[in-house]
C-alpha cells in the first residue's frame, strides 16, 4: 500500500512538473512567434505594396495604350492629296451669324395652279384610251377617244350651215351681178346679201359651239371626240375604262405638273406676326437628306374654323421629282441675321445613329466628333458643344468620311 502510494505521489509530482513546464513554454513562445508573424506579415504587406504599384503601373500602361489605340483606329485615315482628290475642303470653327427660324409641320401637296381635272365636256362612250396612271404627257397629247351622239349633231349643224352659206354666196353673186347690169332690182340684191350674212353667223356660231367643247371641225368621223392634255405633266390620277359610259362632266383624268409643288402649312395666331409673304423659307424632309429653299407665296386671311389656324404655303420648283405630294416635311422660316459664337457649313454635319457629328482634322486625317448643334439657316448650322474656336473640320463632301466610317465599324464589326 506504501509503495502504491509513493507511485501516486510521485506521477502526480511528474504531471505538475510537465503542466508547469507546458506553462513556461505557452507564455515564452508567444512573442517571438507574433513577432514573427508580424514580421512575415509585414514583409508579404511589402511586397503586395510594391506589386500592387506594379500591377497599377502595368494596366494604367496597358489601358492607355488600349486608349491610345482605340483613339488612333477612329481616326479615318486621309492624306492632303486623297482629301483634295475627293473634294473635301477644310474651315476653321468660329463665330458667324446665323438667320433666326422657326419650324412649322407641312406637307407638299399638288400645285393646284399646274393641276387639272379632265372632262369630257360631251356625254359618250370611250373609244379608246391612250393614257395610263403615272404616265409623262405633252400639251394636246390624246389621251382617249369618246363617242359622242351630241358632238355628231353638233358638227352635222356646222356641216349644214357651211353648204348653206355656200349656196347664199351664190345667189349673192348671182343678184349682184344682175343688179348690176341693171337686169333686177336692187331690192332683190339686197335680200341676197341679208341672206349671206346669215348664213356666215350660222357657221360662226356651229363653229364656236364645237370650240366650246374643244372638239375640231374636221375629223374620222363625226361622233369621234378626242379628249387631249390642257398642258405637259403626269397622269396622277385615271377614271375611264374602254367601253365605259361617261357624263359630260365627269372627271377621267388628272394631270399635274410636277415640276412645281406646294409645301402647306398651318400658321398658329401667335406666329401670323413673323410669317409674312415674301419670306425665305427652307423646306426639309425626315425622308431624305435634300433640302429646298423657297419664299412664301400665300399666307390665308382667314382662320380654319375648326384648327383656327391660317394656311401658309411655298411654291417649290421640283425639276427631279423629290418632293412627291403626300410628302410630310418641316418648313423652316428664316427671320434676322443673329450672331453666333460657332458655326460650320451645314454640310460640315453628317447625323450618324442620329447624332450629329463633324469630322475634325487631325494630324494623318479626320477624327469624327459629336457636337451639339443649335440654330439652322440653311447654310450654316451653330454648334453649342463638342468644338472650340479655331478648331478645323471637313467642310464639303464630308459624306464620304461618313462612308469610310461605315465601313470601317462594319469591318471592325466583322
Amino acid at each position: 500500500m506504501a509503495t502504491s502510494k509513493k507511485q501516486r505521489i510521485a506521477i502526480a509530482v511528474i504531471v505538475l512538473v510537465g503542466l508547469l513546464g507546458g506553462a513556461a513554454v505557452l507564455m515564452t513562445k508567444p512573442h517571438p512567434v507574433g513577432e514573427e508573424a508580424q514580421t512575415g506579415q509585414s514583409e508579404s504587406k511589402a511586397p503586395n505594396k510594391d506589386a500592387g504599384k506594379h500591377a497599377d503601373s502595368a494596366p494604367h500602361g496597358q489601358e492607355s495604350k488600349a486608349s491610345n489605340e482605340a483613339h488612333y483606329e477612329e481616326i479615318l485615315k486621309l492624306s492632303d492629296e486623297q482629301a483634295k482628290a475627293s473634294g473635301i475642303t477644310v474651315q476653321v470653327v468660329g463665330a458667324g451669324k446665323v438667320k433666326a427660324a422657326a419650324d412649322f409641320p407641312g406637307e407638299v401637296r399638288f400645285n393646284e395652279d399646274r393641276t387639272t381635272h379632265v372632262v369630257p365636256r360631251l356625254a359618250g362612250v370611250a373609244e379608246a384610251v391612250m393614257a395610263d396612271l403615272g404616265q409623262l404627257v405633252k400639251k394636246g397629247q390624246v389621251l382617249a377617244v369618246i363617242a359622242s351622239t351630241s358632238l355628231s349633231d353638233q358638227r352635222s349643224e356646222l356641216l349644214t350651215a357651211q353648204r348653206r352659206r355656200d349656196a347664199a354666196r351664190v345667189s349673192f353673186e348671182r343678184e349682184k351681178k344682175l343688179w348690176e347690169d341693171k337686169i333686177s332690182a336692187l331690192q332683190d340684191y339686197q335680200q341676197a346679201q341679208t341672206a349671206l350674212q346669215e348664213a356666215d353667223i350660222a357657221v360662226q356660231n356651229a363653229a364656236q359651239k364645237l370650240a366650246a367643247v374643244g372638239a375640231t371641225p374636221a375629223a374620222s368621223g363625226l361622233n369621234r371626240f378626242e379628249v387631249c392634255s390642257p398642258f405637259a405633266g403626269t397622269v396622277v390620277e385615271k377614271h375611264l375604262s374602254l367601253g365605259e359610259a361617261v357624263k359630260e362632266d365627269a372627271s377621267i383624268f388628272t394631270v399635274s405638273d410636277l415640276g412645281s409643288v406646294w409645301a402647306e402649312f398651318a400658321v398658329a395666331p401667335k406666329d401670323l406676326a413673323t410669317v409674312r409673304v415674301g419670306q425665305k423659307v427652307i423646306v426639309s424632309s425626315s425622308a431624305f437628306d435634300s433640302k429646298a429653299e423657297g419664299t412664301i407665296s400665300y399666307v390665308g386671311a382667314l382662320l380654319g374654323e375648326q384648327t383656327r389656324t391660317a394656311r401658309a404655303r411655298v411654291t417649290l420648283t421640283n425639276p427631279s421629282g423629290a418632293w412627291r405630294p403626300g410628302l410630310f416635311v418641316t418648313v423652316a422660316v428664316l427671320g434676322e441675321n443673329q450672331d453666333v459664337a460657332m458655326t460650320v457649313s451645314v454640310e460640315a454635319v453628317q447625323t450618324i445613329e442620329n447624332k450629329a457629328v463633324v469630322f475634325k482634322a487631325v494630324p494623318g486625317g479626320f477624327a469624327p466628333t459629336l457636337v451639339k448643334v443649335g440654330r439652322s439657316d440653311g447654310k450654316a448650322v451653330e454648334v453649342l458643344d463638342g468644338l472650340k474656336p479655331g478648331d478645323k473640320v471637313a467642310a464639303t463632301h464630308t459624306f464620304v468620311l461618313k462612308a469610310e466610317l461605315g465601313k470601317g465599324s462594319a469591318e471592325h464589326e466583322h
